[in-house]
């Protein structure tokens, strides 16, 4: 979509009380509209509390007459004007709530986090649904907001093409933009399945179903220290500023402006940049970002070097600018080390680290038009977290400049286990040649990854749509390794299509845990349950996959269960539980279930009633059956499945 204002609603005038019967009448199905066209970036906590908010504001603000003769309805008008109003209301917020945030604007208030409602020391979310659910969410999260809005007026509103269109319009969604999401909620269509637009109105897509669960416990108590320590250090602070004397007085302890602030002022000079030599790494105690040499044959411009640290420290309003989530985007503390200068791929490229993050400037060789700011978290690189970083990305290729540790690069396709990988060349400064990045491919029919050699063995990174490649392992988490034996490339064979729902969010490992095999019922096979968690540079955000590979070759895992800021599968709480409804070759249908090796026992309940004393489940169930499961530990307690 456009991002580009979006237009008042032309919705005729509706009086406040037609409008409130209309909202509470139709008030769960209207806030499953906003849930389901809110981005799913938000978080599935953040959309339910914000599809709520958008809703109960979706009343006029002023009454209007309830006297003369109300104007005709048109035949596409045949829902009632009130509830009309309202969704259209409902509509056009939801895509403001996901339009980017502007440097230079304020923000709209539905792309803030909702005053009302609030909940505290708990997350909501929807209860979970099948394979099916989880399938269309994923497709629904590639699309773009007015995309998701023109699906679920389809399926959900059971609108024509025509009708949809007009009710785009309203929300203020530009003509061109509005028919080409109908064309991109054609291809979901046309992935899934006419059918599949009725799971629009499953319990995985209403807000007003709800199941909580605690946040965070250890991070909520470290935060809760942290905000005390805080407090107690700000009353300090103001009663020593408050006391006689020049605290708060214009000759005070605040230094200059930041014209006139010398500290401010290094940092800007492109003569004070850090510049390690090369070969200074091999001695060093440290192997990270902060020994990697200035490479490129333009570390000696200095107008360019200047013009990068100006647009790092001042970006004006033709830059564009991104982010991983978590970073900060503010100007340099002091002199950044520079990692890199010189021209690539019809550009002119500076890399810089300022301990925290890596910086990339690109402008166009002719002029600076079109300039481009890139920031990526990296605090805490190890040897192979800073093995390389993106240095150019095309519309498919990308380009890395690799660690001066690294021996030598290949690329291997993740999808094609048992290929060998093929030889990826660099020039003299460590600059790789282009690969076909999976970063911002629209289908999995491939999946390129980095493999680089160092002296300590072989590791595979992967581009995911940031600065620094996440790297890739599997085995249990006390003891992840790297991707290099033909069982582990295997799993991720079938895995890797699944790290399209960890893209651009911070990614710093992914980690997939083989955690159970279970036999088929009717002679199916043995089927694995693989746990993929991706852990973040915030160290927040982490994300949790449970999949279920069938015994199919080539056949990519099913995703069965997902989870955000879950401690599943991670190092604080090695475990997993989780479960899928599956159909045997003969057209019964069985819930299966597997928990991590922690478990003993299993049970269902709900729409299908079974248990096991195992840590494996198989139960006969019927087409479409719903069904809670839960497990007990070897201590005795009792754990849900992940959620």
């Amino acid at each position: 979509m456009s991002t580009q204002e979006l237009a008042p609603s032309p919705l005729g005038p509706v009086d406040v009380e037609q409008a409130e019967a209309a909202l509470v009448e139709h008030y769960q199905r209207l806030v499953r509209i906003a849930y389901l066209v809110l981005p799913p970036s938000l978080g599935r906590n953040r959309r339910v509390l914000t599809s709520h908010a958008l809703v109960q504001g979706a009343l006029p603000r002023r009454r209007t007459s309830s006297t003369g003769v109300p104007g005709a309805r048109r035949a596409e008008d045949a829902v009632d004007p009130g509830y009309a109003y309202v969704r259209g209301e409902v509509l056009r917020q939801a895509l403001v709530a996901g339009l980017p945030l502007r440097r230079r604007a304020l923000p709209r208030r539905a792309q803030l986090p909702p005053l009302l409602p609030q909940v505290w020391g708990l997350r909501l979310f929807p209860r979970a649904g099948g394979a099916d659910e989880l399938a269309l969410d994923q497709q629904l999260s590639a699309l773009s907001g007015p995309a998701r809005a023109a699906y679920v007026l389809r399926g959900l509103e059971r609108q024509g093409d025509p009708e949809v269109l007009r009710v785009l319009g309203a929300a203020g969604v530009p003509r061109a933009d509005a028919e080409a999401a109908l064309t991109d909620a054609d291809e979901v269509t046309a992935t899934l399945g006419i059918g599949t637009a009725a799971l629009l109105e499953s319990p995985e897509f209403d807000p007003c179903s709800l199941q909580a669960r605690p946040p965070d416990l250890m991070r909520r108590r470290q935060h809760g220290r942290a905000a005390l320590a805080a407090a107690a250090a700000a009353l300090v602070c103001g009663a020593l500023l408050g006391l006689p004397g020049d605290g708060w007085g214009r000759g005070g302890a605040a230094a200059p402006s930041y014209a006139r602030n010398p500290a401010a002022e290094a940092a800007l000079d492109p003569g004070k940049l850090r510049r390690v030599p090369a070969g200074f790494w091999q001695g060093s105690t440290r192997t990270d970002f902060s020994v990697w040499p200035a490479r490129g044959g333009l570390v000696d411009d200095r107008a360019l070097l200047r013009r990068a640290l100006a647009v790092w420290a001042r970006p004006g309003a033709s830059v564009r600018s991104s982010a991983t989530p978590g970073t900060p985007v503010g100007p340099p503390m002091g002199p950044p080390q520079l990692l890199y200068a010189g021209e690539v791929d019809g550009s002119r490229v500076v890399l810089f680290h300022d301990g925290l993050r890596a910086v990339r400037y690109a402008e166009p060789l002719a002029g600076t038009a079109g300039a481009a700011l890139d920031f990526g978290r990296t605090d805490g690189a190890d040897a192979v977290g800073s093995a390389a970083l993106v240095l150019s990305r095309t519309t498919a290729n990308v380009r890395y400049l690799t660690a001066p540790w690294v021996r030598d690069t290949a690329v291997r396709d993740l999808l094609a286990p048992a290929k060998e990988p093929w030889r990826l060349e660099r020039d003299t400064h460590g600059v790789t040649e282009p690969l076909l990045s999976p970063a911002q491919a629209r289908g999995c029919t491939a999946w390129n990854t980095l493999q680089v050699r160092d002296a300590t063995g072989v590791r595979l990174l992967t581009d995911l749509g940031e600065l620094a490649p996440a790297r890739l392992t599997s085995g249990p988490p006390s003891a992840p390794k790297d991707v290099t034996a033909k069982a582990a490339r295997d799993q991720w064979a079938r895995a890797a299509c699944g790290l399209t729902a960890v893209r651009s969010h911070g990614v710093r490992s992914v980690n997939a845990w083989a955690f159970a095999e279970q036999r088929l019922p009717e002679d199916g096979g043995r089927a694995a349950w693989v746990c993929t968690r991706a852990e973040t540079w915030r160290g927040t955000g982490s994300r949790v996959l449970a999949q279920f590979q069938v015994p199919a070759p080539g056949v990519a895992a099913a995703v069965v269960a997902r989870a955000e800021e879950s401690p599943a599968c991670g190092v604080h709480e090695p475990r997993v539980l989780a479960g899928v409804l599956w159909q045997a070759k003969s057209g019964r249908w069985y819930v299966l279930a597997a928990g991590s090796g922690e478990f003993v026992s299993l049970r269902t309940t709900g729409g299908v009633k079974g248990e096991a004393e195992s840590r494996l489940l198989a139960v006969r169930a019927k087409a479409g059956a719903r069904a809670d499961l839960d497990g007990t530990l070897k201590n005795g307690t009792r754990v849900g499945a992940l959620r």
